[in-house]
C-alpha cells in the first residue's frame, strides 16, 4: 500500500474480513444513533473501519521509525485481523532500547485518542462528525490499553521483558517471565471475558453496540487467548534461536579446501585432499586467485573410474560475489548472507582475502537444527 520511511506497508486478507465486520457493527449502532442516515450509514461505518485502521498504521510506524533509529531493520509493516504488525528483523541491543521500542507504539494510540477526543469540541454533538470521532477516541484507546497488557507479545510485554532484562542482565530471563506471563494473559482472556459479559461486566447498551451474545463474546475471547497464547509461544522460541545462533560460526562449520587448477583431474584433486586431510576443492587461476568451488554433490556423482578423466572444472560452480564469505561471520550475520545469495557451497575468506577453506549450505543446516535440538539451559 505503500513504503513510508522506506518499509513496505502491506494488508493482509484478514483485513477486509474485520472491516466488513466493523462495517457491519458500526453501521447497527448508526442507525439507532443517527436513523436518517438510511443505506448511507454503512458508507460512513467502511470510512470509520479505514480510519481505525489507520491509527494502527500509525501505531506500527511508531514502532518502525523507533526501531530506524536504533538503526534496526523492518521488513515490513503488516496489517490484518487483529490489528497490525512491525516486523523488525533484529533484537535491540539493550533494555533501554527494548523498552522505548515497545512503548512508542502505545503512546502513539494514546496521543490519537487524545486528539479525537479534543476534536469532539469542534463539532456539533448528534453529528456524524461526532459520531466518527467518538468511535476513534474509544477505538485508540481500547489499542493502547490492551496493548499495554504485561505479556508477550504485546507492548506490554516486551516492556515488561526489558524491565526484567535491565534487572537480571540476561535477556532471555526476560523473554521467559514476559512470555509466561502472556500465556496466563491469555487463559485470563478465554475464561475472564465471557465471565465478564454473563455477570453483567457489559451493559445492555453497550452489548448492543457491539452486538454481541455470549457465544460471540466466548468466539472473540478464544480467539484473542489464541492469538496471544501462540505469540508467546513464538516469542520464547525466537528467543531461544536467537540466544543460540552465535553457536552457528563461518569458521568453526568451514571445511579445509584445497587450490587445484581448472585442468586437474578430478582423481588428482581428490588424492590432494586427502593426504592434507581436506573435505573441499577450490579452483584457482594461476596466480592463486580463487575462482570456483568444486560441488560436493557433482563428485558424488561421477563413478570413481570415470575421476581421471574428468576435470574439476567441468564439476566446479563459479563464484560470484554473494559467495565470498568472511570467516569472521557468525549468528544472524551469518544466516543473512547465506539468505542473501542462496547457494550449496561457499568460499571462506581470511580478511586479508586468503583462503580459509568451503563452508556447506548442508553443515550449516545441519548445526543449525543441532543447536535448536538442546535442551534449554
Amino acid at each position: 500500500m505503500g513504503r513510508p520511511f522506506g518499509v513496505p506497508v502491506y494488508v493482509a486478507p484478514s483485513w477486509f474480513v474485520v472491516a466488513a465486520l466493523i462495517t457491519w457493527v458500526f453501521g447497527g449502532q448508526l442507525d439507532r444513533v443517527l436513523p436518517e442516515l438510511g443505506g448511507v450509514r454503512y458508507l460512513v461505518s467502511l470510512f470509520f473501519a479505514v480510519a481505525f485502521y489507520a491509527s494502527v498504521l500509525v501505531h506500527e510506524l511508531a514502532h518502525t521509525v523507533a526501531a530506524l533509529r536504533f538503526r534496526l531493520p523492518v521488513r515490513r509493516i503488516q496489517l490484518q485481523f487483529f490489528g497490525g504488525v512491525s516486523e523488525i528483523e533484529k533484537e535491540s541491543e539493550t533494555p533501554g532500547r527494548e523498552f522505548v521500542l515497545a512503548f512508542v507504539g502505545p503512546l502513539l494510540s494514546l496521543v490519537l485518542a487524545g486528539l479525537f477526543y479534543l476534536g469532539l469540541y469542534a463539532v456539533e454533538p448528534g453529528t456524524v462528525p461526532a459520531v466518527l470521532l467518538a468511535g476513534l477516541m474509544i477505538s485508540n484507546l481500547i489499542v493502547a490499553v490492551f496493548n499495554l497488557l504485561p505479556g508477550l507479545p504485546l507492548d506490554g510485554g516486551r516492556m515488561l521483558r526489558a524491565v526484567i532484562w535491565k534487572i537480571s542482565g540476561r535477556p532471555m530471563t526476560g523473554t521467559v517471565a514476559a512470555a509466561w506471563t502472556g500465556r496466563a494473559l491469555a487463559v485470563a482472556v478465554l475464561i475472564g471475558m465471557p465471565l465478564l459479559s454473563y455477570a453483567g461486566g457489559f451493559t445492555d447498551e453497550q452489548r448492543d453496540f457491539g452486538g454481541m451474545d455470549s457465544i460471540t463474546d466466548a468466539l472473540l475471547a478464544a480467539i484473542l487467548a489464541a492469538i496471544i497464547w501462540t505469540g508467546a509461544g513464538n516469542s520464547l522460541r525466537m528467543a531461544r534461536l536467537r540466544e543460540r545462533l552465535p553457536e552457528l560460526s563461518a569458521r568453526a562449520l568451514t571445511r579445509r579446501a584445497v587450490p587445484v587448477t581448472a585442468d586437474t583431474p578430478l582423481s588428482e584433486g581428490l588424492r590432494r585432499a586427502n593426504e592434507s586431510g581436506a573435505r573441499a576443492l577450490v579452483v584457482v587461476d594461476g596466480q592463486g586467485d580463487p575462482l570456483a568451488i568444486v560441488r560436493e554433490s557433482a563428485i558424488a556423482g561421477v563413478p570413481g573410474h570415470r575421476r581421471p578423466w574428468v576435470a574439476v572444472s567441468a564439476l566446479a560452480q563459479d563464484l560470484t560475489e554473494g559467495m565470498r564469505v568472511s570467516a569472521e561471520l557468525a549468528g544472524e550475520e551469518l544466516l543473512e548472507q547465506l539468505r542473501t545469495t542462496p547457494a550449496t557451497e561457499y568460499l571462506v575468506v581470511e580478511e586479508s582475502g586468503e583462503i580459509y577453506g568451503v563452508l556447506s549450505a548442508a553443515d550449516v543446516e545441519r548445526a543449525f537444527v543441532a543447536a535448536m535440538a538442546k535442551p534449554a539451559g
